[in-house]
């Protein structure tokens, strides 16, 4: 376990452990599930090709109108987001779900409900598929929503890593902002 001094050092020399969860390691996890199996691979691929033209989304969308759940083995996804979370310390927990809330927050936006739609609950986890697609597709919708997916949502990873913490450290701290919809204010302005 890697541990610095905390500044100033107080007589008794405080150790501090090091948060070891950052933006890329966020991603990763999220990359490492898409990985567990061939099928979510090509799902992935499969999505992330959408981005290339309006016809590959409507080919997309046509493909999986009748699909429930939306991704296939999401519960394997899921699952493996779920173990890699297990395996980290509360500091890294909780730095990881406040990587997630900003990411959700982030997205909290007119311009990408326009292209998702959603209620309050629904949207959100519109905007979970979009986290849950990866850095890349991420990135895409956050540029240019037009890429986000009509009503598409993965809810299981909205708060997964807030349940992994309170089921393992206890409840977890309030942050400065929320992941629910429509808390982004600067998102929502009217135009």
């Amino acid at each position: 376990m890697a541990c610095t001094y905390t500044q100033p050092m107080s007589p008794k020399h405080r150790f501090v452990r090091e948060v070891m969860m950052n933006e890329s390691q966020f991603w990763t996890v999220i990359e490492n599930a898409w990985a567990t199996t061939p099928a979510l691979q090509a799902f992935q691929q499969e999505v992330l090709g959408t981005m290339a033209s309006q016809a590959k989304k409507t080919a997309f969308e046509e493909k999986y109108a009748e699909v429930e759940p939306y991704i296939p083995d999401e519960q394997v996804f899921i699952q493996a987001i779920n173990d890699q979370l297990d395996t980290l310390s509360a500091e890294d927990l909780l730095a990881f779900d406040r990587i997630l809330e900003r990411k959700l927050y982030d997205i909290d936006r007119k311009d990408v409900h326009r292209y998702t739609d959603g209620s309050d609950d629904g949207f959100l986890y519109c905007r979970g598929f979009i986290v849950a697609m990866g850095e890349t597709f991420y990135n895409a919708v956050d540029n240019t929503p037009s890429h986000a997916m009509f009503d598409w949502d993965c809810e299981a990873l909205t708060y997964i890593s807030s349940h992994v913490y309170e089921e393992k450290f206890g409840e977890i701290p309030c942050s400065d902002i929320s992941r629910e919809s429509f808390s982004n204010a600067s998102g929502w302005q009217m135009d």
